[in-house]
């Protein structure tokens, strides 16, 4: 197993899986998986298209729940140290990112992109329009777009936003109620290159403060220098699990991802290694 940061009882565990599995239709998609991601251990949780990644993060976020185990009195899931949660509550500790939440922005068609961000204060989509805005809650939002880096959208609607503009307010409306963590679902699908790049530097900023991230991807160019752990999944199952200089190898993701992958480093100004794979 990765390294871990050093256990305290005043910060429990971000996630804890104790043999959760899942079944969807007919088929299992999770099998008795253990993990336990510590606050602080930034974390990339890497697979093929229909290893398991999107059921495990619907299992944290509570929109799927594990098989019953009968006489085992261990939670099969626990975030931040508890088992059953509040969802707006939870989502005030986790920052989510998923392209879900966006789709259903999208669909409204007046939505500033400051108003999409104060939404993310009530676990809603929407601004409750019986409920104050406080000057505090404004500029709560206002500080999570420039954390973003995307604080010049804030009048814009966010239905007319291009998809990494869009990505970039997602981001600030989990930024809003000030997580202890970000768990980031594929966030640069259907980016262009330089809308990628500013993702990769934004994450980056964010790893550096005392934001843990989890990122779940199937891009390895994604993994960040600054997230040391990886969790290599493969048909619902952890493949492997360690430091990402000894997951990252062609070995590995040759067998979870099916077939021949070669993989490279690069090293940026900073001497920092940058991870690449291409097929074959």
């Amino acid at each position: 197993p990765a390294p871990q940061p050093a256990a305290d009882a005043a910060r429990p565990p971000l996630i804890e899986l104790n043999r959760a599995s899942v079944i969807r239709g007919q088929v299992r998609v999770l099998h008795e998986l253990d993990l336990r991601i510590e606050q602080g251990g930034h974390t990339a949780i890497l697979g093929p298209n229909g290893c398991g990644k999107s059921t495990l993060i619907k299992l944290i976020t509570r929109e799927l729940y594990p098989l019953a185990r009968g006489g085992d009195p261990t939670p099969p899931v626990r975030v931040l140290g508890q088992a059953r949660w509040q969802v707006d509550r939870l989502r005030s500790q986790l920052g989510i990112v998923t392209g879900d939440f966006g789709a259903n922005l999208a669909g409204m068609h007046e939505l500033t992109v400051e108003d999409a961000v104060l939404s993310g204060l009530f676990a809603s989509f929407v601004v409750p329009p019986f409920l104050e805005i406080t000057a505090d809650m404004r500029q709560r939002a206002l500080d999570a777009l420039e954390l973003a880096h995307a604080l010049p959208l804030r009048h814009r609607l966010y239905a007319e936003l291009s998809t990494g503009e869009a990505r970039r307010v997602l981001i600030a409306r989990a930024l809003v109620n000030r997580p202890q963590a970000l768990l980031l679902d594929e966030p640069s699908t259907g980016l262009d290159l330089v809308a990628r790049g500013h993702l990769l530097e934004m994450m980056r900023g964010l790893a550096r403060q005392d934001i843990t991230l989890v990122l779940v991807t199937h891009h390895i160019e994604e993994i960040v220098p600054e997230i040391g752990r990886v969790v290599l999944l493969q048909g619902g199952r952890v493949l492997i699990d360690g430091p990402r200089e000894a997951v990252l190898d062609g070995a590995h993701l040759s067998q979870a991802f099916g077939g021949p992958v070669r993989v490279w480093q690069e090293r940026d100004g900073e001497g920092h290694a940058h991870y690449l794979a291409a097929a074959g």
